[in-house]
């Protein structure tokens, strides 16, 4: 059994002092619950969150660049990561592809070096509308994950989630459907089986990602391919975010 893991990608949004009043009202509201819970805030929240001391919420950061030091004007390392208590960190999202160029060459090699420190990564794929519309996105999302997965190991892939975000779904209030969603991550699912094979491919968390809110996350969790969510705008709400923890 693949246990459930949902995430929170807080993005540009959050003070220090938020922040952190949004980690204990997670951290005191999710104590029972079964899902894997992380949280995803800005760079400059990371050291506060971790400074709480939470027992289940988890860490993560939204970026990382691929090397251990140096000099890369603005960017964060694994090791600063892991010095602030991350445990995961998404790569990949279609926000960084598309306004900071990184393409899946790159991906992989944050992924790879995400690993020597432990870190887990959250390696986000998805196709834009005009792919969809033209009828890609099998094409699109088979590319992303062999290129993602391109540095990865037999032995670290079941510590790798993967999150299907199609760009068009993405803060724009429209969403797949559970059936659509569920058809494009059995792709992925069965892309990851013929680089790995299929135990592998079994043991390996897909999230669905893109306008997730209270209100359709059933749906999603309900489908048998998928195994949690990457939560955006809802995150930053903590009503909003339990109640998607606590789907039933």
């Amino acid at each position: 059994m693949r246990t459930p893991i949902i995430a929170g990608n807080w993005k540009m949004h959050k003070t220090v002092s938020q922040a952190v009043e949004l980690c204990r009202k997670l951290e005191a509201a999710l104590q029972d619950s079964p899902v894997e819970v992380v949280v995803c805030p800005p760079f400059t929240a990371l050291s506060a969150a971790f400074a709480l001391g939470m027992s289940k919420v988890k860490l993560g950061a939204q970026n990382m660049y691929a090397a251990d030091k140096g000099a890369y004007t603005g960017e964060i390392s694994p090791v600063m990561l892991k010095d602030v208590g991350c445990q995961y960190v998404i790569l990949g999202h279609s926000e960084r592809r598309q306004y900071f160029k990184e393409d899946d060459e790159f991906v992989a090699e944050k992924a790879a070096k995400a690993f020597e420190y432990g870190i887990k990564p959250i390696i986000c794929v998805g196709e834009s509308l005009e792919q969809r519309r033209a009828g890609q996105t099998t094409e699109i999302v088979v590319t992303q994950t062999k290129g993602a997965l391109a540095k990865i190991t037999p032995d670290q892939i079941s510590d790798v989630v993967i999150a299907y975000e199609p760009i068009w779904a993405i803060g724009t209030g429209e969403n797949a459907t559970g059936a659509d969603a569920n058809e494009v991550i059995g792709t992925i699912r069965a892309t990851i089986a013929e680089l790995f094979g299929q135990d592998k491919a079994d043991q390996v968390r897909i999230q669905y990602g893109g306008s997730v809110k209270p209100e359709n996350i059933a749906e999603f969790m309900h489908q048998p391919e998928i195994d949690g969510a990457l939560v955006g705008g809802a995150s930053l709400s903590a009503d909003d975010f339990i109640k998607i923890v606590q789907y039933k």
